[in-house]
């Protein structure tokens, strides 16, 4: 699911809502995860998961092309973990 979809699956469940406006409440829920996130912060969204930043020191990688070792700066990627609940509800249940 694409965030248009999430949209217009809310839209479509709650019809006394305008779409831009759905729209911009998602943006600033996902804006506020990201910004949470980029200043170190954990976001916690109890029953779904948890979002964090982990760090991934330098190291020297390799061209897979031409074989040639090359540095390989430190980054930090975001880390998603499932909460209880959604594990129990997927594991329950079929997944199509």
């Amino acid at each position: 699911m694409i965030k248009s979809e999430l949209v217009a699956r809310i839209a479509a469940q709650n019809p006394h809502l305008y779409q831009r406006d759905i729209e911009n409440i998602v943006n600033t829920i996902l804006g506020t995860v990201v910004d949470a996130m980029k200043s170190g912060d954990r976001v916690e969204l109890r029953g779904f998961g948890a979002f964090s930043v982990k760090s991934r020191p330098a190291r020297t990688g390799r061209n897979p092309r031409t074989g040639e070792k090359v540095p390989v700066s430190e980054k930090y990627v975001p880390f998603f973990k499932t909460g209880k609940e959604m594990r129990e509800r997927l594991n329950d249940g079929k997944v199509s």
